[in-house]
Order: structure tokens, then sequence, then C-alpha cells
């Protein structure tokens, strides 16, 4: 069966920015079991105890017995690597599946302003060291980012991502791949989900994730930004800028202060009896808005599911309040 469209908030926040690796931003939430039990959540930060002057974000985790009350786990997971050009400022938006006697990890990857971003993989036997995986795993037409992978019933995997295709470059949306190693992907004609069809989504898709029931019942749960009104000032995004070399111990505020100028972003479901069609759903989380209450009134964003030993779901995703302030929260369907 699908996944309801009913989701339910869970009270409190799951993680906050804390200390010098996260204290800038926190968000882009993965989850995943441990092996001796309990949850690992992986999620993308910055701050002042940033490994290099113009790295923009790295991967750490905190782990939990009960999925709500996480601790942080010391050290990075995964970090930007100066020497390669793709990588050289960014690493986000983890996705982690296991295979053999380990994990891979498919992340989006980038470097300066003018390269545009991919997405790239590490393996890891221990959830806590990852070794990176040589090459780029998928690029769309242009900039690829917001991984989700999904193991299929034949024992293929489909990569979900955010980009273009070479017939529409365009448009935008959500795209796909299908692998049969895990390492070399070969993506899929069309959109699973189209950019700026609506008004809510006038500034393009970031992340999707599918849960697939095996019984050709398919549902997706995805974030989309809606553009900043008219006349809104707008900051330009740091990432963005050709002139900026990223080093700025701003580079935070300055993301920031670009996410608070006017956009929103919100969580939505789709349905798909065969996961390359897609219809679209309802709208699952919308924050209050500019000045309202809640850990996601401005933004709510890069989700990540797991199914719960009782059936339900639980849904992680980044979220932005009134203050400007990331975290990462959850709900869980009823």
């Amino acid at each position: 069966m699908r996944i309801t469209y009913n989701w339910q908030r869970e009270p409190g926040i799951r993680l906050v920015p804390s200390r010098d690796l996260d204290s800038g931003k926190l968000q882009g939430p993965c989850v995943v079991r441990r092996p001796d039990g309990g949850f690992r959540l992986f999620y993308t930060a910055v701050g002042p105890g940033k490994p290099f002057p113009n790295c923009q974000g790295y991967i750490l985790s905190a782990v939990s017995d009960d999925g709500v009350n996480f601790e942080k786990e010391p050290g990075f997971r995964l970090t930007p690597q100066r020497d390669i050009p793709h990588m050289s400022r960014r690493v986000l938006v983890p996705s982690i599946i296991s295979v053999g006697n380990g994990w891979r990890m498919y992340f989006e990857s980038r470097g300066p302003a003018d390269r545009p971003f991919v997405i790239c993989s590490a393996f890891s036997i221990d959830q806590l060291a990852w070794e990176l995986e040589d090459g780029i795993r998928f690029q769309a037409t242009g900039s690829t980012g917001g991984p989700r992978y999904l193991e299929l019933p034949d024992g293929r995997g489909r990569l979900y991502c955010c980009g273009a295709t070479p017939e529409e470059p365009e448009t935008g949306g959500v795209v796909s791949a299908i692998t049969t190693d895990g390492l070399n992907f070969d993506m899929e004609p069309g959109y699973r989900i189209r950019n700026k069809q609506h008004d809510y989504d006038s500034d393009g898709c970031t992340a999707a994730q599918v849960v697939a029931t095996g019984d050709g019942d398919w549902s997706m749960v995805f974030s989309t930004w809606q553009d900043a009104p008219p006349g809104a000032d707008v900051p330009p995004h740091p990432s963005t800028d050709l002139e900026a070399d990223g080093s700025s111990a701003d580079f935070a505020v300055a993301s920031i202060a670009s996410d608070m100028g006017g956009y929103r972003s919100r969580i939505f479901m789709a349905s798909s009896t065969d996961g390359l069609v897609w219809e679209h759903g309802e709208c699952a989380i919308a924050g209050a808005g500019y000045g309202g209450d809640g850990a996601d009134a401005v933004h709510a964003e890069d989700m990540s599911v797991i199914r719960l030993e009782d059936g339900r779901y639980r849904m992680y995703y980044a979220a932005c309040d009134k203050d400007g302030i990331w975290s990462v929260t959850s709900a869980v369907t009823t």
C-alpha cells in the first residue's frame, strides 16, 4: 500500500546547531539503522570547526537508540577534497545503502561556483570511516543534486536526483538513473517530477525519496522551493558567487541570509505504479511561513524516510524557522 499522506510532526527537534562543527548551518539528513541496533543520522553542516578556510560544508553523524533522541558523534564522516575540482568545496545530502560487507554513501559534491555539482560515492565497513570511491557516479544535464537511492525488486538500483534531461535542459526536476553494480549509472529518459508546475515549486525540487512496497505501489516524498516574490531583496548565495573563494568565516551567515530572502520550501507526496510516471499528490509538510511558529516555519526539505518496526514511517527533514536557524526535525505517518 502507498504511504498515507497524513504525516504528523513529532514533538521537539532531533538535531540543533550546538558545536564548532555545526554551529553555522545544519541540514541534509539521512537516516540508517546501525549494525548493533538503533539509528545513525548523517547530516550536512558547516561551522568554525571546518577543516580548511574555503570549505562550505561536510557530513557529520549522530546516533540514537529510539530514533528520537540523538547524541552527536565526534569528527567528520566525509569532507570535501581540495585536490578534486568537483569536490573541493562542499559535500552534502547523503544517501546510504547496505552493500556486501559494508555501506555505500551517495552524496552531492560541489566545487567552485563555475563548476556543475555532481553525485559521487564513498564506502565504509562501519558507517564511521568512509573511503572515497574514484570518479563521478552520475551527472544529468548541468548540475545534479539531492541523491536518493532505491533498491529495486529485480536486484538493480535506481538513483533519484534533481537535475535536467538533455532533451529538455531548461525544465529541470526529478530525474532518475539505473545501475546494476551501484557504480555505473544509465540515465532514464524523461522527468519523474517536473519543476515549476505550480507556484510553490517555482524555484525547483531539491530532493526526492521513493518507497516501493513490491506490489506495484510506489510513494514519493519530494521537496520544492518557491521563488522569492517579485521585488524581494535576496542576497546572492555565497556558493554561487564567482568572485568569492568561500573562505569567509561568515559563509553560513551569508547562506542563511539568502535562504531567508523570501524563498519558501515544502515537502510533497506523489504516487506511481511503476516508479517512472508519477502523479503529483498532496502537501505533506508546510510551515507557518515567515514570522510563524515552528522549527519548519520557512523551510522544510531534503527528507530521509525509514520504516519503523510497527509499520509506520518516520521522515527526518531539514527545517528552518522564522529566525533563520536550520535544524533536523521529524514526522511520522499516522
